[in-house]
């Protein structure tokens, strides 16, 4: 079974020897790997690049673990590199193993992996590409280092639209299998449910988990897996690390304090797992601050955190919303949206939501998830705030199923969810 990835193929294709570092990120398992070493390679040897001319290094495989040091790295490519007058392609795989913690935890020091990017971007006749796992040895390090030389590629699970296609099920059907086992690309290789299960649990304890806790050396693994439940379980809902922390203490766990959920909350979102939208006063035109959604990258490992004891297709929904929009390149916050009202005599005050508050350069839309729309006194509920908002730009309401598209008396356009996932121009509808 072939897994189109096109969007991001086409990254990949539009960077292709731009002089830049292509580094290809995302959540461990999401595709990365096959994404370079496969969909990509055979694109460039259907445009005839010669098959010697791609130099390929899995630094997680243990046949090249050597080559996680960077001067044996260096060499190794180096002594592949026989022509001067030829194109090189250089792919690194989980190109993090090059790093050392010491070189992590030190920000003076120089990081010898990006010495070694460097010098083989100074050749003149490299492209280069890489990929990883987490967001910290891209965030400032790649900043300085490679001094505006990156290109970065994030690559996230399967959308619906990617899944949609090879699920071999009708639409209503594989988006109950979307919804409960998520979108990362070996799920639909699983046979059966109990399969896909047991992939799910055993990536979240043997490798989400793990990973992060030897990453940072945390001592305390209990208190990283209860808050990774917790998000999971209030996903879509408002929160922020002194609220975590209330509800650690009030279910008589302690330990937990308010700067480790701090710490823990950026270890989880620099390895792809989480994802945060902040609030975002929409009549101010500002940020708020806390509280803020935190979002799962992927349905199924959240689901399977909770032992897939908690469906609840409304947040669920939510959640795969959130995602399609940040997988189209839209930045997305929590929009808030302040009314004033005269009651009794009296001033009142009153914040009304909307859940995605939309940009991609000078784009922006606003957006409700609504599960159904079974009554108008539910549509007058879910377009309150999005009546108040005092601007002309788009605000639409999703909901589930096969709605047809159409557009109210307030300007409000309501759109399915299928019509939404399925039509990547569906938002200029």
């Amino acid at each position: 079974m072939e897994i189109k990835r096109n969007k991001y193929l086409n990254e990949l294709i539009r960077r292709k020897e731009n002089g830049l570092i292509k580094v290809v990120t995302g959540i461990r398992r999401s595709g990365k790997s096959y994404l370079l070493f496969n969909i990509y390679r055979d694109y460039l040897i259907q445009t005839g690049i010669n098959e010697k001319n791609i130099i390929t290094v899995p630094l997680d495989d243990y046949e090249f673990s050597e080559l996680c040091d960077p001067g044996k790295l260096y060499k190794y490519i180096q002594d592949r590199i026989t022509e001067n007058d030829q194109t090189y392609y250089i792919f690194i795989d989980e190109a993090q193993y090059a790093i050392s913690k010491a070189e992590l935890k030190n920000p003076d020091s120089p990081i010898r992996l990006y010495g070694v990017l460097n010098g083989l971007l100074r050749r003149k006749n490299t492209d280069i590409y890489i990929t990883g796992s987490n967001s910290r040895f891209l965030s400032s390090d790649i900043l300085t280092e490679f001094r505006g030389r990156g290109d970065e590629v994030h690559i996230a699970p399967l959308s619906f639209s990617e899944y949609f296609p090879v699920s071999g099920k009708d639409k209503y059907d594989s988006w109950k299998d979307y919804l409960v086992y998520g979108g990362l690309p070996h799920i639909l290789a699983e046979p059966d449910e109990k399969s896909k299960s047991a992939y799910l649990e055993q990536l979240n304890n043997e490798i989400y988990l793990k990973d992060i806790v030897e990453r940072h050396e945390i001592r305390d693994e209990a208190g990283m897996d209860a808050l990774m439940k917790v998000l999971a379980s209030s996903i879509g809902s408002l929160t922020n690390p002194q609220k975590i922390a209330d509800t650690f203490n009030s279910a008589g766990i302690k330990g937990i304090t308010m700067p480790t959920i701090s710490k823990y909350l950026i270890y989880l979102q620099e390895s792809f797992i989480i994802q945060k939208s902040e609030r975002y006063d929409v009549k101010g035109r500002r940020y708020i601050g806390t509280p803020s959604k935190y979002y799962y990258t992927d349905s199924g490992l959240r689901n399977a955190l909770l032992n897939f004891r908690q469906y609840e297709e409304s947040h669920l929904m939510e959640n795969a919303i959130y995602n399609e929009l940040i997988y189209r390149g839209f930045h997305v916050d929590v929009g808030v949206v302040e009314t004033r009202s005269l009651s009794e005599g009296k001033n009142t005050r009153k914040q009304l939501e909307v859940d995605f508050v939309v940009n991609k350069g000078s784009e922006r839309y606003y957006i409700q998830s609504a599960l159904a729309l079974p009554t108008q006194e539910k549509i007058d509920q879910e377009q309150a705030s999005l009546i108040k908002i005092p601007d002309s730009f788009k605000k639409l309401i999703i909901t589930s199923g096969n709605t047809p598209v159409w557009r109210n008396e307030q300007g409000i356009t309501f759109i399915g969810l299928f019509d939404f996932l399925l039509n990547e121009n569906s938002l200029m509808f």
